[in-house]
């Protein structure tokens, strides 16, 4: 999988890195049990600092999409807590819908751009 981090961009690096990672993991270019490069070649490859690594490595570990050890390093480990899941997909859900809403975007636009995005992670 090729991490390409957007230095332009004014989303933190550390969030480029974890939203590559999970959208890895989404598109089945990382399966459960698949490691992550070190901390170390992480940044190397990507030109970062460790520390921001490891603050997506802890990020990605706290929501449950990988697993840290000492001999093994970062693992992809999907152990996320389904309805804590969708409990955070709902709060993130009725802000967005609300704006749709103000700005004329109907149910029907709405389901067809979540199949089109689904449809990718197939």
């Amino acid at each position: 999988m090729i991490i390409q981090i957007d230095f332009n961009s004014s989303e933190a690096i550390y969030m480029q890195l974890c939203n590559q990672i999970i959208m890895g993991i989404a598109t089945s270019k990382l399966q459960e049990g698949d490691p992550l490069p070190s901390v170390r070649q992480m940044a190397d490859t990507i030109g970062i600092n460790m520390h921001t690594v490891n603050k997506a490595y802890a990020v990605l570990k706290q929501e449950g999409f990988i697993q840290l050890d000492r001999r093994r390093g970062a693992v992809v480990a999907i152990d996320v807590n389904r309805i804590k899941a969708m409990e955070g997909l709902k709060e993130q859900l009725l802000v967005l819908l609300a704006q749709s809403r103000c700005k004329g975007i109907t149910r029907e636009e709405v389901h067809t751009l979540v199949d089109e995005i689904f449809d990718e992670y197939k």
